[in-house]
């Protein structure tokens, strides 16, 4: 125990240089050590252990030179040695491959798979979501992003947002950039509002939303459930606020905030910068837990919640449980998915949080 106060994140105005965005373009902390051989798939659905064949597949045939889409010219040269190498025409068959299902069945991990089993230097592959990528190009503009990533052997992209028609179009047509340079693609998605299918529609809705690239995605298929929770116990009921502010005081690297302050809070910083804004926290604790207030809201505690997740951050909370956050009209209408995505990872982060008290 330390009279010391624990840090609070509403004392935090974190900036992100453009070449921060660039560099931290690689499978977040929680992802740094999957490969294919520690995803378990669910022996109850096939498609799991089907997706699994057909990335390693891919990621096998990513091995060669450099290669033009479409026969097109190559990038612009970035003065790297494999953008100096002579550009092949791409082979058959597409370029990407789209992993369509619902929360939980694993989609970050085979992408992050197979971002490590792609046989190039982690500076020639790219990894990030689709808010990081628009970020990107608001950091770097849209030539310069292009240039930035031609010569790369593989862009992955988490969490595609099919229900943002302008950053669609936006991606879409760098993604086109891209194809013609040779890169290849993967990409895991949202529905769109109205798909209340969990997925069941995606590969439809993705394959026509980034229009003219339709033929470069294979579309897989991962059906299950939540492998979160998958025979796992209840996340812990939440504890009192006396709990969890002793718990940060004891913890070191804990940060101690106020809940609504913290939403108030977050509508100050940009949400390119959530991820900085836990920058070396061992636990995020949280006291007056309500239900978040309005959807935009809503949607800012979604990215805290991925970052925090991705960076394996612990929650300790007070107030309302995890699964109350959102209201009814939220978790019906047509973020629903992301809603339900924020609480299987904060339900997990809070059953990692339980060791703190006591």
């Amino acid at each position: 125990m330390t009279d010391t106060a624990p840090p609070s994140l509403c004392d935090r105005a974190p900036h992100v240089p453009a070449d921060r965005l660039v560099a931290e373009m690689v499978p977040p902390p929680r992802f740094d050590s999957v490969r294919f051989d520690t995803y378990i798939p669910d022996p109850n659905q096939p498609s799991q252990t089907e997706a699994v064949r057909v990335l390693e597949g891919f990621a096998a045939g990513l091995g060669g030179a450099h290669a033009v889409g479409g026969g097109k010219r190559g990038f612009l040269g970035l003065g790297t040695a494999f953008g100096r190498a002579k550009a092949t025409k791409a082979p058959a068959g597409p370029r990407g491959v789209y992993l369509d299902g619902g929360y939980g069945v694993g989609k970050t991990h085979l992408l992050a798979s197979l971002w490590h089993a792609t046989p190039a230097e982690p500076s020639l592959k790219a990894f990030g979501t689709f808010v990081e990528l628009t970020n990107l190009v608001g950091a770097l503009g849209f030539q310069q992003t292009v240039q930035t990533l031609s010569g790369h052997r593989l862009l992955c992209i988490d969490e595609f947002e099919l229900d943002d028609p302008g950053d669609t179009v936006l991606v879409s047509t760098l993604l086109g950039k891209l194809v013609d340079a040779g890169v290849a693609l993967a990409a895991t998605s949202n529905t769109l509002p109205g798909k209340l299918g969990e997925g069941r529609f995606a590969a439809v809705d993705f394959l026509r939303e980034i229009q003219g690239l339709a033929a470069q995605f294979r579309p897989l298929r991962i059906d299950g459930e939540d492998y979160r929770h998958r025979g796992l116990p209840e996340a812990p009921a939440p504890f009192t606020d006396e709990e969890v502010r002793t718990a940060a005081y004891a913890t070191e690297g804990a940060s101690l905030d106020d809940f609504p302050s913290l939403l108030a809070h977050l509508a100050k910083v940009h949400p390119s910068r959530y991820g900085a804004l836990t920058d070396g926290l061992k636990a995020v604790c949280l006291t007056d837990v309500q239900p978040v207030p309005d959807q935009s809201t809503a949607l800012r505690l979604v990215v805290l919640a991925d970052r925090l997740y991705d960076r394996e951050v612990p929650v300790l909370a007070s107030g309302l449980p995890f699964d109350r956050l959102f209201s009814e009209e939220m978790l019906n209408g047509g973020y629903r998915k992301k809603y339900f995505r924020a609480i299987s990872r904060l339900t997990a982060l809070a059953r990692d949080a339980k060791g703190l008290v006591g």
